[in-house]
């Protein structure tokens, strides 16, 4: 192989995007990560070796993908912008177990593509840097794909971050949090700086590692009917869960006393703050409801 810095160098990285005339687009959420220990640090908390299979989003220039090639059995880069794809087939041309697919992951078919790119039997790790304007699409798609994925590290904005972490009352903790935790372990692996990238972002980043939960005890009925219920407590985080309960169910006499009803079941007292409840909480409301007839 050819000599070159890595990728993520800042030297490096500054040489591909004077030679290609490279601007980081802000309508894709573009940022170049300049630093090789916190790339490191990705390898590391995401946990690969030569036995895994890879997805990664937004390689950008290649610098996360060329250490993901490093480490890894293959990896299937998503990039939406295709004026990349010449970049990433110069940087990139030594490793041979890369694909780099230009579908937006939103749009992909995740299942087929993985039956049709991946070894069976082996896992499928996510690792990628985000966009911070759809990561949270980006994160639920993950998880609605039907992909039994062994872990997601991704990086996001800290504030995201936060919120997907976040534990009843506190002012980060909202429906985001409680749909992610029902079925996931959530930990922030460690901070990155807005300055390890070029154009540096107006603020801080942070790793996140998202593995299922090897689940026990009480469940939602319906997962998706258990998110939208949740988004409907948190609609209007300053009135009380009642008063969301009753402008997601309605307002008439019977539904108004079934409400009551459900909550009174639980012993959760009407005039407290969605941010109060536990995900246990929210299981078991959203399980009552449906048995008592109101959330099919």
């Amino acid at each position: 192989m050819t000599d070159y810095p890595e990728i993520a160098s800042p030297a490096r990285t500054q040489a591909i995007l004077n030679k290609y005339h490279l601007r980081a687009k802000k309508s894709l959420g573009q940022n170049f990560l300049i630093d090789l220990n916190i790339l490191h640090k990705i390898i590391e908390t995401a946990g690969l070796t030569k036995n895994d299979n890879v997805i990664e989003i937004g390689p950008g220039i290649g610098g996360l993908t060329e250490q993901l090639a490093k480490v890894s059995g293959k990896v299937l880069a998503f990039e939406i912008d295709e004026n990349l794809l010449p970049v990433l087939a110069d940087t990139l041309y030594q490793y041979d177990n890369v694909e780099i697919i230009n579908e937006d992951i939103l749009k992909a078919n995740l299942p087929k593509i993985i039956d049709q790119k991946f070894s069976a039997n082996q896992p499928v790790k996510v690792v990628g840097n985000l966009p911070y304007y759809i990561t949270t699409p980006i994160v639920m798609n993950l998880l609605a794909s039907n992909v039994s994925f062994e872990s997601i590290t991704v990086m996001m904005q800290k504030e995201v971050a936060e919120r997907l972490t976040s534990k009843p009352n506190n002012k980060s903790y909202g429906s985001l949090s409680v749909i992610i935790q029902q079925s996931c372990d959530v930990e922030v692996s460690f901070i990155v700086p807005k300055t390890a990238f070029i154009p540096q972002p107006a603020v801080d980043s942070a790793i996140v590692k998202i593995s299922k939960k090897n689940i026990s005890g009480d469940q939602p009925f319906n997962s998706k009917r258990f998110a939208a219920f949740v988004r409907g407590c948190f609609m209007h985080r300053r009135k009380t869960l009642r008063n969301n309960l009753q402008g997601f169910f309605g307002k008439t006499a019977d539904t108004k006393s079934i409400i009551l009803q459900g909550l009174t079941d639980l012993a959760i007292k009407p005039e407290w703050r969605p941010e109060q409840l536990s995900v246990s909480q929210f299981i078991s409301l959203t399980n009552k409801y449906h048995e008592l007839g109101i959330l099919r």
